[in-house]
């Protein structure tokens, strides 16, 4: 069977590359084409853009380049049509593959969705695309399926979070290895994740950085993007007591003893490792002003959504201050603090079911484009 795959982030090349091994051992002859990135390229296939050249953040960065996003639209369309897939699979990334969608339907390709994009926070209208232009969806976390179901009649497939395999699956590293790898000094790490976007990483380091000479007796890692360069990065790394660590950034949580993390899947990530975080987001303010009004959610971080409730604090534009980031950063080094976060984190990985994400949406897709 031939599999035309869309990723436009680093998460979608991760939970891609995982689908597509899935997806060989159903299907040993399996030939793909996607745009993704250096995972899913490892996997083989045709790759065809790379998402480092697709990711734009926020309302005005897409006006800003809508040309561009205009232009890969139009090439998408072209290469699906030369390539002939028996399925197309678009990999969260909404924008984009909501538009890829609408067209592939009208010209009969089979079209199936999987990590939902998230119309429960905005945009919820998109229901009506998806009922018109999406033939399977694969949800991964719980209330996901409650969501489409029952208040939106649209039967789908709830396969659990890629994100549990993908950790469980990781091997371990002991922090003296750690340490001695990156030649890191040997006190505690307090990992700062600022995030995958040049405007975006700026942003928040110019925030994290204040906490280094704060906290003395710790160490602060900085987890680099495989998106971005390592040179992106020098500029901060020349205060005292910061470190980079490059395309690692499991094994920085693995050994961190707390995280300043920037909202996303990453906040999953770090609550999945067992490390106590600050969620923190501070956003172009135009972008940040309208999705203020758009966007009808108690909570911005993946880990208070699931539970429902505040698990990690979150710091939010003008809350994300130098001040406040201190307060709250100490509170997760303190000890009762922990205590209670770690019990929050195992009813958390209750919530999200078991593993076999990629395993379960391979078998769906594979027999329904085998009937």
């Amino acid at each position: 069977m031939k599999y035309y795959l869309i990723a436009g982030e680093a998460s979608g090349d991760l939970h891609g590359s995982n689908l597509m091994k899935a997806l060989l051992k159903k299907d040993p002859k399996a030939e793909f084409r996607f745009w993704g990135g250096d995972l899913m390229a490892e996997i083989g296939g045709k790759p065809v853009k790379h998402y480092k050249e697709l990711a734009f953040m926020g309302f005005l960065e897409v006006v800003l380049n809508l040309r561009t996003i205009l232009k890969n639209i139009k090439l998408c369309k072209n290469d699906i049509e030369n390539y002939q897939p028996d399925v197309i699979i678009f990999i969260d990334y909404p924008g984009f593959n909501f538009r890829i969608a609408k067209w592939a339907k009208t010209k009969g390709y089979k079209t199936h969705y999987y990590i939902s994009p998230q119309i429960w926070a905005w945009k919820e209208n998109r229901i009506k695309a998806i009922k018109r232009d999406v033939e399977e969806m694969y949800v991964i976390l719980p209330f996901e399926k409650e969501f489409y179901e029952e208040k939106h009649h649209f039967p789908v497939n709830f396969v659990g979070h890629p994100l549990l395999d993908v950790i469980e699956n990781y091997q371990s590293i002991s922090f003296e290895n750690f340490i001695q790898k990156y030649q890191l000094e040997n006190k505690p790490i307090i990992a700062l994740l600022p995030g995958s976007r040049h405007q975006e990483i700026t942003k928040m380091l110019s925030t994290m950085l204040k906490m280094p000479k704060q906290f003395p007796d710790y160490q602060f890692v900085i987890a680099g993007a495989p998106s971005q360069d390592k040179e992106f990065y020098q500029p901060f790394i020349k205060k005292d007591n910061v470190h980079l660590v490059m395309n690692d950034t499991y094994a920085l949580l693995d050994v961190a003893h707390a995280a300043l993390v920037t909202s996303g899947t990453a906040t999953l990530e770090t609550a999945l490792f067992n490390v106590p975080e600050v969620v923190c987001y501070k956003g172009n303010w135009v972008s940040y002003q309208i999705a203020k009004r758009v966007i009808k959610l108690d909570f911005i971080s993946l880990v208070n959504l699931i539970m429902d409730r505040e698990v990690v604090k979150e710091l939010i534009q003008e809350e994300f201050n130098a001040k406040n980031l201190k307060a709250e950063l100490q509170k997760i080094l303190n000890s009762s603090q922990r205590e209670k976060i770690f019990e929050d984190y195992k009813k958390l990985r209750k919530k999200l079911g078991g593993g076999g994400a990629s395993k379960k949406t391979a078998e769906i897709i594979y027999q329904k484009i085998k009937a």
